[in-house]
């Protein structure tokens, strides 16, 4: 086990947001600066109410579109403000105990890269008379990360945010970069900032290879967000119960960033076919090993479907209310279930590197003990149209008081025993 790792993020539930959608920016860059950044601010608060303590941050930079075609890694996006805004938010996060980590967009760049435009060649990937891009996408150019000056400016650009405040970094396509590149970056960072929460996203591949050859504390927990949402809609809890004895494999070695939406995928009240499930799913992934993320929006069951085409991201990045009274009614229900389940985690510290042990399976039932130590909770789940009675072992006393060795659970339903 990292204790890097466990020792700094036990008890952080990051809530994240896409910030450029999120105060309603163009989708083409300005050339004035204009100070929306700060129209978080009203937002600090409500992600405490939600119980969250940690802002993970999409894009921030100035880029040419979405964020993620960067063009200046030391320079606020001008359609959200200035370093003074980048300031302002540091502290107001801080003085309401959230820690804030950005989104560093490193293994490409925009066409409008200062290095680009300058012709820098080795910067890049020479390929059939253009340069190597990031999976076909022709504006995103991929960096050369064997060069030595591209090693040296990721690892400037990760120590001047943190010196400006931040408290980590979301590495964006991890999974697209040699490990060898973050094995030379990381311990620079780190030798600065000790302290630095750095992790991956990772979609596929040998997670756990992956955090040691590159030396990260993490990487994103696809495997099992696929696994939540697939078994509550296909009705196959065995799908579920594979994926939770993988995640166990995980935590020997790193504790996987978990979740059940972001920016990139169909909003999780859009996955579900049955709206009910969406408080199962927030159910396991606030009761099983990992450091959660929930997604700005899904706390009030936002809905927004992906779509493969040219503006398939903005029915999941839309913008937000200048403030949190401008929500409507329909969605406070599910931010209340947010509120119980963070609020159980936060009562059960241990559960960020707990393992789960399966007590009953069935396509359509589902309980499991949640361990650490001494420490244990069991969850049960049923996604059937009738009641069922679920075995979840002695030694677990409900809400009534009563000590059993069953439960027995409503359609659709959860419960968590020993909280």
């Amino acid at each position: 086990m990292n204790s890097r790792d466990t020792d700094r993020v036990q008890d952080v539930v990051w809530w994240h947001l896409y910030p450029l959608g999120f105060v309603g920016a163009p989708q083409h860059a300005e050339p004035e600066v204009v100070h929306r950044l700060s129209r978080l601010h009203p937002w600090l608060d409500y992600a405490v109410d939600l119980g969250a303590n940690g802002l993970l941050l999409g894009p921030i930079f100035a880029s040419e579109t979405h964020g993620y075609d960067t063009i200046d890694h030391f320079r606020i996006d001008p359609r959200l403000g200035d370093e003074d805004d980048f300031a302002a938010l540091i502290d107001g996060a801080h003085r309401r105990g959230l820690r804030v980590a950005l989104d560093g967009v490193f293994n490409h760049v925009g066409r409008q890269f200062a290095s680009f435009q300058a012709g820098q060649a080795d910067w890049f990937h020479p390929d059939g008379g253009d340069y190597r891009t990031f999976e076909g996408h022709h504006q995103l150019v991929t960096l050369n990360h064997d060069n030595p000056a591209v090693v040296a400016y990721i690892t400037e650009v990760m120590n001047h945010w943190l010196d400006r405040g931040a408290d980590g970094w979301r590495l964006d396509a991890a999974y697209a970069v040699p490990t060898r590149l973050w094995a030379r970056v990381l311990p620079q960072v780190r030798h600065r900032h000790p302290d630095a929460y750095v992790f991956g996203e990772v979609i596929h591949g040998d997670y756990a290879r992956i955090v040691a050859k590159a030396g990260l504390d993490a990487v994103t927990q696809y495997e099992l967000w696929k696994a939540i949402w697939s078994s509550l809609n296909e009705g196959n809890f065995f799908e579920l119960a594979w994926s939770l004895d993988r995640h166990n494999e995980f935590l020997e070695s790193f504790v996987p960033v978990t979740f059940v939406g972001n920016h990139d995928v169909t909003r999780l009240a859009s996955q579900l076919a049955d709206p009910r499930h969406v408080a199962l799913a927030v159910a396991i992934l606030c009761t099983i090993g990992g450091t959660p993320t929930i997604y700005a929006g899904d706390e009030q069951a936002w809905v927004g479907i992906k779509e493969d085409r040219p503006g398939g991201d903005d029915a999941i990045r839309p913008a937000f209310p200048d403030h949190p009274a401008g929500l409507g009614h329909s969605g406070w229900e599910t931010f209340r279930l947010h509120q119980q389940l963070i609020g159980l985690r936060h009562r059960h510290p241990w559960l960020h590197r707990a393992r789960t042990r399966v007590l009953h399976l069935t396509n359509r039932q589902l309980a499991y003990e949640t361990a650490a130590g001494d420490a244990r909770l069991v969850v049960a789940l049923n996604i059937d149209d009738a009641p069922a009675t679920v075995e979840v072992g002695a030694g677990m006393v409900g809400k009534g008081g009563s000590d059993a060795a069953t439960v027995e659970l409503a359609p659709h339903s959860w419960v968590v025993l020993g909280d």
